[in-house]
């Protein structure tokens, strides 16, 4: 979640008339055919919500689909925007599973469209945009919930506000800004967006997990056929990625903490509802740097792809940069001593506490981190020299045509990541100030299935730390526990992520209900890159069967056998072609473009840059590429027998990266989304 170079990506409408003139930023309920009730359980709580028709393309149109936005009380508007879509089937369709994108100040949208979600945006003809149902959208083993968290990112706002985007920088002016003469029309937009006061979402992961829980109360007490039974075992489920590293921990044990005080009297169990955690995965996500931090020199010169990010000078000073007096390691102690000692509930309120967990997070960074960038590679993935156009960014065209925003129910327009909430975070420290660890050991003793998920491409949030995390968790784990992690888990052997009958995804280790998977040729967000392999170990962990075949397991005993070290070496593919999309400037085109772009010297179709012809004689629709509907079963989950007797040609340059298939797209710069 570095943030060295954030980007606010906001999207601008296909249909620009809309930014040109500005949308109305006191549009109603009624204008937008929102149904509002108040939470049954809470009179300050308010819903507003409506079925979102042609907006996303299920596989069953008998799926059901909400949007809307969850209004809760406090010291600002909170309006926190929800997507739920309902299971593809019937017979899972009493689990909940609860997925978050990280940021901090990304929007889950992301996920919803390039990841995890039902659907996905193509092309339908020269910049015109339909949906098609995702073969692996996770979906196909739960209902999903989308949630866009903290205040004031993707389409959760507090007041309605206009401003003006500059594209080339997607920095957001608060009041509308004249267009400055060196930049093009296209390129400078007015349009309606949060107020982006940083005073005006959570500061600190705990203050966002108090958030998200009252949000829950108002979904879940406005739709209880969508909260799962008591003691379903596949029940509600949390799945965060990135910064989620520390949202999964944080928000679960927020939650478990509320049942307990409605277990012991000390909350009314009239006016709550109960939460009931089954599974909580965590994708590529960033946990904690004093475990993490020194697998980046590690994962720069020494990872199983053989590529040599820095060099070894560069890479041990990176190293000594940790463990030195003064250095990172020293700089996060003291930080969390002053948490301790002076903000325990990590309110974010203390100015000196901040700034001790600021120069952290700054020393961290800078030091340990940061030296990978004389690679000139992606932080999300070794082998993508940059600009990193993966994933396809088409969909932040798409978010912000008339149609799509009617279809949800909204008035303003869509901004990916959001520059005040990161800042907000920033200032706190928030990314040193708390251990993640003990919270996910207490999860794991409470009987929650913990399941650890690691592209191993990825350099910001990657495999090895994440490895290491797996290894911590099992260790802080209570001697007690009748499943003695600290012995049996690192103790298990790693075996083969059966994918299916032909392919071998990833290597596993698995004791009860702690997974960790290193996913083979992913990078930071493996269900874009490795859709099958990311759905299947999602589906085993919700389920509690076994990660690695995917087979009805006893997780009392249950325990992969294998090698003891996931250290299979992979061929590193060659980097993409790359597109630069015209919503993701500073994320995905290079300086040359961005010269056309302000020359105004290239056109963009769909979204994406052209070069090759002239303004006036675009590109014929036939050579703009679309994406056919799958012909495959878009149900069902795979079980293996057997291992593929391919499995030792598949450990050399896989087939299956989705970022050759599909080509270019943009990733944030630099930041853990």
């Amino acid at each position: 979640m570095r943030l060295n170079c954030i980007n606010a990506v906001l999207v601008a409408a296909t249909a620009l008339w809309r930014f040109a003139n500005g949308q109305s930023t006191n549009a109603t309920s009624q204008y937008l055919n929102l149904t509002t009730i108040t939470s049954p359980i809470d009179p300050y709580i308010k819903i507003s919500y409506k079925v979102p028709d042609g907006a996303c393309n299920t596989a069953f149109e008998s799926q059901t689909q909400y949007t809307g936005w969850v209004s809760i009380p406090g010291d600002f508007p909170t309006n926190t925007f929800f997507w739920f879509v309902g299971a593809r089937d019937q017979q899972v369709n009493t689990s909940l599973t609860i997925w978050l994108n990280g940021g901090p100040g990304s929007s889950s949208m992301f996920g919803f469209f390039s990841e995890t979600g039902p659907c996905e945006v193509v092309d339908d003809g020269t910049d015109r945009f339909t949906t098609v149902a995702r073969e692996w959208g996770w979906d196909r083993a739960s209902n999903m919930l989308f949630i866009d968290q903290p205040n004031q990112v993707g389409f959760s706002y507090d007041t309605l506000t206009s401003g003006s985007l500059d594209l080339l920088t997607n920095n957001i002016y608060i009041p509308p800004s004249d267009r400055p003469s060196s930049i093009p029309p296209t390129a400078f937009l007015n349009g309606t967006f949060s107020s982006m006061n940083a005073n005006n979402t959570a500061n600190t992961t705990e203050t966002a997990a108090v958030a998200i829980w009252h949000m829950l109360q108002g979904f879940l007490s406005t739709f209880p056929e969508l909260n799962p039974p008591k003691d379903n075992i596949l029940g509600v489920n949390l799945f965060s990625e990135s910064y989620g590293g520390k949202y999964g921990p944080a928000f679960a044990s927020k939650w478990e903490e509320m049942n307990s005080a409605r277990s012991n009297g000390t909350m009314s169990n009239t006016t709550t509802v109960e939460i009931r955690l089954a599974s909580l995965g965590i994708v590529n996500g960033c946990v904690d740097d004093l475990i993490q931090a020194p697998y980046y020199p590690v994962m720069a010169t020494n990872n199983p792809y053989g590529f040599t990010a820095i060099n070894s000078v560069r890479a041990q000073m990176a190293n000594a940069s940790f463990y030195s007096d003064g250095g990172c390691r020293d700089l996060i102690n003291q930080c969390r001593t002053a948490v301790a000692g002076k903000d325990p509930n990590n309110t974010g309120s203390i100015s000196d506490v901040n700034s001790i967990c600021e120069s952290a997070y700054t020393s961290c960074t800078n030091n340990v981190m940061a030296p990978y960038s004389d690679s000139g590679r992606s932080v999300y993935d070794i082998s993508a020299v940059l600009p990193d156009s993966f994933p396809p960014r088409r969909y932040l065209e798409y978010v912000n045509t008339a149609s799509f925003q009617s279809a949800i129910g909204t008035s303003f327009n869509y901004t990916e990541t959001n520059t005040q909430v990161a800042a907000a975070f920033a200032s706190t420290g928030d990314y040193e100030r708390e251990a993640m660890v003990p919270k996910l050991a207490s999860l794991l003793d409470a009987g929650v299935r913990v399941g650890l998920i690691y592209g191993d491409r990825d350099y910001i949030c990657n495999w090895l730390g994440g490895e290491a995390v797996s290894l911590a968790l099992a260790a802080a784990t209570d001697p007690s526990n009748p499943r003695p992690y600290a012995s049996r888990f690192p103790a298990a052997g790693y075996a083969p992520i059966i994918v299916n009958d032909s392919y071998i995804g990833g290597a596993v280790r698995q004791f009860g209900n702690l997974s960790f998977s290193r996913v083979y040729q992913a990078g930071h967000f493996v269900p874009a890159y490795q859709p099958a392999t990311a759905f299947e170990i999602f589906a085993r962990v919700i389920r509690g069967d076994s990660v690695s075949t995917g087979e009805t397991v006893d997780l009392a005993s249950y325990n992969t056998t294998g090698p003891a070290n996931a250290t299979s070496s992979l061929s590193l593919p060659a980097s993409p072609a790359q597109t630069c999309w015209l919503r993701d400037i500073p994320g995905s085109c290079s300086d040359e473009q961005r010269s056309v772009i302000l020359n105004g010297k290239g056109f963009t179709v769909n979204g994406a840059l052209q070069t090759g012809a002239t303004v006036s004689t675009p590109p014929p629709v036939e050579t703009v590429v679309t994406t056919s509907t799958s012909t495959v079963p878009l149900t069902g989950l795979f079980t293996a027998t057997a291992t593929p007797s391919s499995a030792a040609g598949l450990r050399r340059g896989f087939d299956v990266d989705l970022r050759l298939a599909i080509g270019g797209g943009a990733a944030v710069a630099m930041l853990v989304i």
